[in-house]
């Protein structure tokens, strides 16, 4: 734990120091299977993080798929890691979402997109959220596995990236490809940006 809080702690540092908007960081594990105590620990951490590292530069909270002893893989998850972090670095800390996590971890964009966006609201609200990853999922709903898929290539389809693009309230949230890359990185990429791109004046 030690370890891993130095390694954090230094990362933050050379986001400040490069006066980057985030710091995208996964909650974890709870290796010892006791899920409170690894959500305590997470928010032990970032914010013995936070109170060495000055700057602007925000921790955003990644939505995790939830396989194994991880924590994170829910909205109760990540308030909880926010709740305890002292007030005065709230400030600091936002959330990263995920497609592929999110609908690995249970979150239909598929067939409740609204009923996903609400839950959000309820439990962390919007102005909490600082990035998108978007990625298809190589595994159905509620797998709890982590494998990404080219855009409209795997579970999720189309569908929920065309209504991410075209949401109005997301239209100023950064957003980021994690899809596979090989054999031809760039083609991949490019190939994924035209979709995504195409989606967003798609009817």
């Amino acid at each position: 734990w030690n370890r891993s809080l130095r390694s954090f702690t230094r990362e933050l540092a050379r986001c400040s120091a490069l006066d980057l908007d985030f710091l995208v960081t996964h909650p974890g594990n709870a290796t010892d299977g006791d899920h409170a105590s690894g959500l305590s620990r997470n928010a032990e951490g970032v914010t013995k993080a936070l109170e060495e590292v000055k700057g602007r530069t925000r921790v955003l909270l990644e939505l995790t798929a939830g396989a194994g002893t991880t924590v994170g893989a829910s909205f109760q998850d990540l308030a909880s890691i926010i709740e305890q972090i002292p007030a005065g670095h709230h400030n600091r800390l936002g959330v990263c979402f995920d497609t592929c996590h999110a609908f690995s971890a249970g979150y239909d964009l598929l067939n409740d997109y609204e009923g996903v966006w609400a839950a959000f609201e309820d439990h962390l609200g919007l102005d909490r959220l600082g990035l998108f990853h978007l990625n298809d999922s190589k595994h159905p709903f509620g797998s709890r596995k982590d494998r990404h898929e080219h855009i409209g290539d795997g579970s999720l389809g189309v569908e929920p990236f065309r209504r991410i693009v075209q949401d109005q309230r997301f239209s100023n949230i950064p957003k980021i490809l994690e899809t596979p890359k090989e054999p031809d990185p760039v083609g991949n990429d490019l190939k994924n940006l035209r979709l995504l791109r195409s989606l967003r004046s798609a009817e």
